[in-house]
């Protein structure tokens, strides 16, 4: 039976390897973490993430050929493939603060595979990780070996929070990178065996090792470049009355282009994107190529201009003050269907509007009040670093309130903010919401989600990202 090993029970590590003890019932999956709440929570009925799917599939396997174990050594040792899933946070301080990988987490875990192993390996880069990453590992593992033969792999995830579970059985791609030598390419066999047992062989590419690493930072910033697009375009439309809607269905009909990725919003979050950028940043710099950086850079200066646009806008529109006046949060988490908010656009509008000191109700049906309050008070790039490196209470920030449902953060608000493309904001009763609020009453909607001309029958004075703006907007304009 082969034996894999996870380390790192997080997003990644967690709905991969349930995916892979199900598709493959001869393999014997055991993922680990130092963390033991996140690992009890794991063996529990409450999962510590939340995924479409993930439940079943979890309590499909778990016990069978599925484990969670803080045991971390024991079961590396024993495994015959190890993934190592572990965090690369954005470096805080020191040499390339703010733009390179903090690379701790992984060198740790790769001086603890060569303490522990007695027998050879192949380790998998889960996590995603500058290129050359796996030329570090290599060093670390060979001068440590004591003879056992170790294998790097890289095998960048690329699926999406919200569709993971469907992403992980009918990938688009499953990408696989190994070194061009004999064991190199026995060891990629053995991953592709892994996965032939669900996935198409045409959809398995193996690559060298570099495209691999490079491959995923690429297609992070292709991803997000194309929101960039499509958000700057969606000021210009505000500005000449076009509708940006219209302009990325016209776009994205075109077969080069496609229609993917081309919803105007409040902004990109959760973990990846910008990290991912600010990396290949850093990569370019590091390589002299700072037209390169440069051409990256822009990506991520668009989403905070996006941003602090959309916060101007509600102001602006408000008589330029929101001083005590309550704002309806809808939405905190980056996207629908999960609870993640690593990054989520809504930390940046809410600072900025208690930055105008607004009293903020907030309402998500998946986000925690502790997790909010952690959101809004701890500093950028903090998020990234394991619970017991983050401040242990951060202070709660006294104008927030979480609140159960939409209908309570809306209750006597001068306005609400639609941060999160919840399919229940599309179906609530705005009469009902109208009726409770102070007038005039005002909905800045980041996510193109509500039925503009209805709310505005209502009575309503709507801000929809992109859209033309009514003439309240145009009277009161924001200062970008």
């Amino acid at each position: 039976m082969v034996k894999i090993c996870c380390i790192g029970a997080g997003y990644v590590g967690g709905p991969t390897m349930a995916v892979i003890a199900l598709k493959c019932p001869d393999v014997q999956v055991v993922v680990v973490d130092i963390s033991v709440p996140r690992i009890t929570a794991w063996n529990s009925d409450q999962l510590p993430i939340y995924e479409p799917g993930l439940d079943d599939v979890v309590k499909q396997c778990r016990g069978k050929n599925l484990f969670f174990s803080t045991d971390v050594e024991k079961h590396v040792s024993e495994a015959d493939i190890v993934f190592v899933s572990v965090n690369t946070p954005t470096k805080t301080r020191g040499l390339g603060a703010g733009k390179a990988a903090d690379l701790t987490y992984w060198e740790s875990a790769a001086r603890m595979i060569a303490d522990v192993s007695k027998s050879d390996k192949i380790v998998v880069e889960k996590s995603t990780v500058p290129v050359k990453t796996a030329e570090a590992i290599e060093k670390i593992l060979t001068h440590n070996s004591k003879g056992i033969n170790f294998q790097i792999l890289s095998n960048p995830e690329f699926l999406a929070e919200g569709t993971a579970i469907e992403d992980l059985f009918k990938p688009d791609r499953v990408l696989i990178g190994g070194r061009e030598t004999a064991g190199g390419q026995k060891a990629i066999q053995a991953l592709k065996a892994v996965y032939a047992h669900w996935v198409p062989e045409e959809n398995i590419i193996t690559t060298n090792l570099w495209s691999a690493e490079l491959s995923k930072l690429a297609a992070n910033a292709f991803l997000a470049q194309r929101i960039s697009s499509v958000n700057a375009m969606s000021a210009l439309c505000e500005a000449t009355g076009a509708n940006v809607s219209e302009v990325a269905y016209a776009v994205g009909k075109d077969t080069r282009i496609g229609p993917k990725f081309l919803n105007a919003s409040v902004g990109f979050g959760g973990s990846c994107f910008q990290k991912d950028i600010l990396n290949l940043v850093y990569i370019c710099e590091c390589n002299g190529l700072p037209e390169v950086a440069e051409y990256w850079k822009q990506v991520i200066k668009i989403n905070d201009y996006q941003k602090s646009r959309f916060v101007n806008r509600v102001v602006a529109s408000m008589f330029n003050t929101v001083s005590s006046k309550k704002i309806a949060i809808l939405g905190f988490a980056f996207k629908k269907d999960t609870g993640d908010t690593r990054e989520t656009p809504a930390i940046d509008v809410c600072k900025g509007l208690l930055g105008d000191k607004a009293c903020v109700s907030i309402y998500d049906p998946q986000v925690t009040e502790d997790q909010i309050q952690r959101d809004l008070t701890l500093n950028k790039f903090d998020w990234d670093h394991p619970l017991h490196l983050q401040p242990m209470s951060p202070t709660t920030v006294k104008q927030v309130a979480v609140v159960w449902d939409a209908y309570a953060a809306t209750k006597d608000a001068h306005a609400v903010c639609i941060l999160t493309e919840w399919d229940e904001f599309k179906s609530l009763d705005y009469q009902r919401i109208y009726d409770n609020m102070q007038k005039p009453a005002f909905i800045f909607d980041g996510r193109n989600v509500v039925d503009i001309e209805k709310l505005r029958e209502i009575g309503f004075i709507v801000y929809s990202i992109g859209k033309p703006l009514d003439a309240w907007l145009k009277d009161m304009p924001a200062i970008a």
